[in-house]
């Protein structure tokens, strides 16, 4: 077919695997010649801490991205382009330097990348070149499943309707590569290629590789494979953080080495052909889209309440919940399921989505601590952490956002711990030092009796805090907290 430019940049961000790649197709199809390029973003990699475990995994990612163009493209030579610096600079001066018609790139709606792309095509307009972005990182975004009314959901339930009732197989489809690869070009003379070691740009190695999370298109693949092997389950053992239930695949999502689409088809056919595991697997992936869709149509939650009587809420201040605060992000607080997963974030840049909120839970309303201040610890730990979902998430928690739960309604830990952590397999492998109590005495330790402690070699206060709250009591602040929303929609 004709193709509509001589020349094509494609930029990828969230997008970091050369199959069903959306804005990759898109580039390959209107362009003679096309380069890819990554912009390691010194906007957004400065205020990190030196040792980021999603920086190293982009970085290796990102070799195996350049790998597979080698092998793609017809012509020798093909590699992908990296570069370190603002993203504005640097891509406007690689495409001066290609002489490139266009740049594609995929949607990014987070508010701080929307300014960015602003920013590049404007830029790019001053130059005389086209900026194009199109849809890859969800299923549905923006506007595209509204109301009768034309209105946004607000509430998860429809929006899980219609976008069950919309979505068909147009929708899923893969974006074929391989038959457009001619296109891909081999950088000209004078233009670096090539994937820096992470030293390069002021980054040094965490425990990824001890942690065995594989990264790239390769590593989202396996994970793929082991998950389809026990999905029909996932609906019974994901919520038992001590069991191997979920996909592990959140963090491939949230850097596109693995496809939505890919993700939504497996799930749509199984849960089609009766497996309830993988229909609520699917679930999982719609509630994914509805806080991207969240996002876009209301980009004040980043920094308010979805609903803003929420934001009457006086939250607890001062010394006393700054050092509680210390002791929920350490692991300090004398709840063991609490303890525990906040070890696991804090070790493996993980934590298990049943645990996900009982621990907002516990900050929010048992600790009275304002939940934009877990959701920044969530932002710096998470290995996964997107801004939509990590939003939604702790707004859902506080029953501040868009369909969340009641304000009254109440974790209790220790009674999630008991309930989802019944034989403390996971509070054990997080918290050794209580490793020897029985499992009557592990999910409650400043309770057990002295002889129990002591057989296990435990002394509360020393091996283990006591319970920096009283879940009763503080469960009466909450609601007396909590009586500015009554009524409130």
């Amino acid at each position: 077919m004709d193709k509509a430019l001589d020349s094509v940049l494609v930029w990828l961000r969230r997008d970091l695997r050369l199959d069903d790649n959306a804005a990759l197709h898109r580039g390959l199809t209107i362009g003679r010649r096309v380069w890819c390029v990554f912009v390691f973003d010194t906007d957004i990699l400065d205020p990190l801490p030196r040792r980021d475990r999603r920086v190293e995994f982009i970085r290796d990612s990102l070799a195996e991205v350049d790998a597979g163009l080698a092998d793609l493209g017809s012509a020798g030579g093909v590699r992908l382009l990296v570069r370190h610096g603002r993203a504005v600079e640097q891509i406007t001066s690689l495409a001066e330097a290609l002489g490139v018609d266009a740049v594609v790139a995929s949607h990014d709606d987070e508010p701080a990348a929307l300014a960015r792309d602003e920013a590049v095509r404007e830029a790019l307009r001053r130059q005389g070149r086209a900026f194009h972005t199109v849809k890859d990182h969800v299923v549905f975004e923006r506007s595209e499943l509204l109301t009768q009314a034309g209105a946004p959901y607000g509430v998860f339930t429809p929006y899980k309707k219609a976008w069950l009732a919309k979505v068909d197989d147009f929708y899923l489809k893969a974006y074929p590569i391989a038959r457009h690869a001619a296109a891909l070009a081999p950088p000209p003379a004078g233009i670096e290629a090539g994937v820096p070691e992470l030293a390069e740009i002021g980054f040094e190695a965490t425990n990824l590789q001890q942690l065995q999370l594989p990264s790239g298109a390769s590593g989202a693949a396996t994970l793929l494979d082991q998950f389809l092997q026990r999905i029909d389950d996932y609906d019974e053992q994901r919520n038992y953080p001590g069991r191997r239930g979920t996909s592990y695949l959140s963090v491939h999502l949230r850097f596109g080495t693995v496809s939505i689409r890919r993700l939504a088809r497996e799930a749509r056919t199984r849960a089609a052909a009766g497996s309830t595991g993988a229909a609520s697997w699917l679930s999982e992936l719609i509630w994914r889209d509805f806080y991207h869709q969240v996002l876009h149509h209301h980009p004040h939650v980043v920094d308010a309440s979805f609903r803003p009587a929420y934001d009457r809420i006086a939250w607890e201040s001062g010394a006393l919940a700054e050092s509680r605060f210390a002791a929920w992000c350490e692991g300090r607080t004398g709840y063991p399921l609490v303890d525990a997963a906040m070890a696991q974030i804090n070790q493996t840049g993980y934590m298990h989505n049943r645990l996900r909120m009982v621990v907002a839970s516990f900050l929010v309303k048992d600790l009275g601590i304002d939940w934009r201040w877990g959701e920044r610890y969530f932002a710096r730990q998470l290995n996964d952490y997107d801004l939509a979902a990590n939003n939604g998430g702790w707004q859902w928690a506080s029953s501040s956002g868009c369909d969340a739960q009641p304000w009254f309604r109440i974790f209790n830990p220790t009674a999630q711990s008991r309930k989802f952590d019944p034989d403390g397999r996971f509070i054990r492998r997080y918290l050794p030092q209580l490793a020897k109590l029985p499992d009557a005495a592990l999910h409650e330790p400043a309770q057990a009796a002295p002889a129990v402690l002591a057989a296990a070699g435990i002394e509360i206060g020393r091996d283990y805090p006591a319970p920096i709250v009283d879940h009763a009591e503080a469960r009466q602040h909450t609601l007396q907290r909590y009586a500015v929303v009554k009524g409130a929609g």
